[in-house]
This record gives structure tokens, C-alpha cells and sequence, in this order.
């Protein structure tokens, strides 16, 4: 028996893989094998991703793999799955959340806080460039794209002071030492589900169960929660949209960030954690009392 694997071409995608194969091998002594599949949100690099259909791009291709039966499941960021996935799909399992930060990248080493004024920071994310002109209006935000090393490259060619990036792929990439400083969740809330890594399946398909084993309770309630913030918010990359819910024993602690009509709010919450779904819509209605 084999368990063929859809993921995007990138190395930290194929990374990401690799840590669910490894895991199915621990657990069950199943080979898997990836099926790589470019997707359109990696063909097309030169305009930010709101201008052309936001992060469902880079499922979209996977998941027709996985319908024409070239792939059992597929390996995403969970951060760059639609809230809205199509009903005949599921995200079977959410295994352990890797680091939620955001991250500084600076070629000289100079930290985020030290930069000059006017300094040219890299990022295509509406969430990060918002949040950073928030803590530090007077730098320019460069929009960039593609994977992490080609980002990286853009520093040198972009005469980039530095670059935005999710902590939790420079530590999967084994690149934890090029990080100049990390942001607390509270300065640059994360993005929705960032860290988490997410298996879907077709509905139904009969390794559902075996692979379902492979669930972090902690990590699903915590990315459910800020996924029911971004549904109720209807919230996607066309704006500035963040989240992260965390445990603390039984309770549930959330914080959360938007755009309503221009005005930037933030706004917590805490609740039991069996209610994590309501917790996500309260702090989204909590959030939208600030119009």
C-alpha cells in the first residue's frame, strides 16, 4: 500500500509534506509519495494575491487532483485554505501548530526597531504592511512575492532594508538563524491559522479514519476558532484580517485584528474552550461594533 500526497512544488511545501509522511510512516510503517502540482497562485508572481483571487490558488489545482483520484490528500498551510472549502472535501486532521509568529529578515542583521527612517520593507501581505505602518509609519512597504528564498534574494535586489516572513516556515526550512527578531502576537497579530499545517480528503475516501489519528485537538479548536472569525467577517486577502486563539487550561484566550471601513480594529476575547466556534463569531462582532 501507498498514500500518494498532493503539494505544491515549493521547498517548504514539499517540506510540509514531508513532516505528514513521516508522521503516516511512524504510525501506520505506510510509504506515501508526493504528487507535486503547480498551482495558479505559484504561476503567477508578479501581482499581489488580491488582485487575482486571493489564497484559494494555491488549493484549488491539488484539490482537482485529488477528485481525478492522482492524489489520496493533500498538504496545505492551513493559512492559505479558504474558509469556504468545497463540500465535498474536509480537513480531516490539524497535527501540532508550529511557531504562530511573524518574523524580520534583515540581511545586516539590523533589527526591525533599529531601521532608519524611511526604510523599504518587503511584504505582499495586506495584513503585515498595515500592521508594521501601524508600529512604524514612516517605512515604505515594497510588495514582494514567490517562495521564501526568492524573497530573501529580493532583499539584495530590491534594495530591501528587510522582509516580512512566518517564523513557523524559516524554522520548517531549518532557517531559524537568518531571523533578525520576531513580532509578539499582540504588535503583528498573525494570519489566520498561521503555523498550522491542514491534511484534506475527499469526503468519504477510505483512509479518513487511519489519517484522522493524526489530530491535535489544541491546534484544530485554536484554528477553528480564528477560521469562524474570518467566515463571520466574510474576511479573505483583499484586506487587512488576522487572528490567533490560544489555550490556557480551559479557557480560550483570542485576539483578533480588521479593517472596518478603513479604521484598523483590535479586539480580545477569552471564553470557554469548548465554545471555540462562538468565540470566533463574538470577537467578529465585537470587532464590527467599531463601524
Amino acid at each position: 500500500m501507498k498514500i500518494n500526497i498532493g503539494t505544491r512544488r515549493s521547498e517548504l511545501a514539499q517540506v510540509q509534506a514531508n513532516t505528514i509522511m513521516a508522521m503516516i510512516k511512524e504510525e501506520y510503517n505506510i510509504d506515501c509519495e508526493k504528487v507535486l502540482i503547480e498551482t495558479k497562485g505559484d504561476k503567477i508572481l508578479n501581482v499581489t494575491l488580491d488582485k487575482i483571487g486571493g489564497k484559494g490558488l494555491f488549493v484549488k489545482e491539488i484539490e482537482h487532483a485529488m477528485i481525478d483520484g492522482k492524489a489520496d490528500m493533500a498538504v496545505h498551510s492551513m493559512k492559505d485554505v479558504p474558509y469556504d472549502i468545497p463540500q465535498e472535501f474536509e480537513i480531516v486532521a490539524i497535527p501540532v501548530r508550529e511557531d504562530v509568529r511573524d518574523a524580520f529578515v534583515a540581511f545586516n542583521n539590523i533589527s526591525f526597531y533599529d531601521l532608519p527612517k524611511g526604510a523599504r520593507i518587503g511584504t505582499s501581505s495586506i495584513r503585515r504592511g498595515t500592521q508594521i505602518k501601524i508600529i512604524r509609519p514612516d517605512v515604505e512597504i515594497v510588495p514582494i512575492r514567490g517562495n521564501v528564498q526568492t524573497r530573501i534574494a529580493k532583499i539584495e535586489k530590491e534594495n530591501l532594508d528587510g522582509i516580512i516572513l512566518a517564523a513557523a516556515g524559516l524554522k520548517r526550512l531549518n532557517m531559524e538563524n537568518i531571523i533578525t527578531n520576531y513580532f509578539n502576537v499582540e504588535e503583528m497579530v498573525p494570519a489566520i491559522a498561521q503555523g498550522a499545517l491542514g491534511i484534506e480528503m475527499v469526503k468519504n475516501h477510505p483512509l479518513i479514519d487511519m489519517i484522522k489519528k493524526l489530530e491535535c485537538y489544541d491546534a484544530r479548536i485554536c484554528v477553528d476558532a480564528e477560521r469562524s472569525f474570518m467566515a463571520t467577517l466574510n474576511g479573505d486577502c483583499h484586506g487587512c484580517i488576522g487572528a490567533y486563539a490560544y489555550l490556557n487550561g480551559d479557557d480560550m484566550h483570542m485576539l483578533g485584528i480588521f479593517d472596518v471601513n478603513g479604521k484598523i480594529v483590535k479586539k480580545q476575547i477569552s471564553g470557554d474552550k469548548n465554545e471555540y466556534i462562538n468565540l470566533g463569531i463574538m470577537l467578529a462582532k465585537n470587532v464590527l461594533e467599531d463601524k
